[in-house]
């Protein structure tokens, strides 16, 4: 068997001679195997893993695979899917009722589908828009400053002598008190 370019005869009879190249290599491999592979200190300056997390300046980086989602859209993605595929089914079954009693019409099995998706989105946008109004304003009843009730029992009296102000619109004008 002739050898490749570039590639030197072994020797197959004994041990070959190791050149000092191999001797060096064998020494380090030998020298790694003696060195420990960890170190225990006992210095609390220093700081270790039952410290917890370091925490340092650099920025954080972008994960592979999905985001994390919270319980709520992972429910609204579930619904979602679920939907689907009940629609899907659905006009899947007309369909293939309407061809087999050969009344299979085009128009008509495309109007079904479209029905079956169509119908339920015309009813979903209005109702998604009122369910953000009713939302929007429950936040707005629930950021306005409570009621305050003053109870008297007895006279009272405004004095009103020293109030310059004439308000006008929306903007106050010629304040000055």
């Amino acid at each position: 068997m002739s050898p490749l370019p570039g590639q030197r005869p072994t020797v197959t009879a004994g041990q070959p001679p190791l050149n000092d190249q191999a001797r060096q290599l064998l020494a380090a491999v030998e020298d790694a195997m003696r060195t420990p592979t960890s170190y225990r200190t006992d210095d609390p300056t220093v700081p270790s893993w039952a410290d917890g997390p370091q925490i340092g300046t650099a920025p954080a980086v972008a994960q592979p695979g999905r985001p994390a989602m919270s319980q709520r859209a992972v429910d609204l993605n579930t619904t979602l899917l679920s939907a689907s595929v009940a629609i899907a089914a659905m006009g899947g079954a007309v369909a293939v009722v309407c061809w087999a009693s050969r009344l299979a019409n085009p128009v008509v099995i495309g109007w079904i589908c479209a029905c079956f998706v169509g119908v339920p989105a015309a009813v979903a946008l209005p109702v998604l828009a009122l369910k953000g109004l009713m939302k929007s304003a429950r936040d707005v009843v629930e950021a306005a400053p409570a009621e305050v009730h003053h109870h008297y029992s007895g006279p009272v009296h405004q004095d009103q002598r020293n109030v310059h102000n004439t308000n006008r619109g929306f903007g106050r004008s010629n304040t000055s008190i």
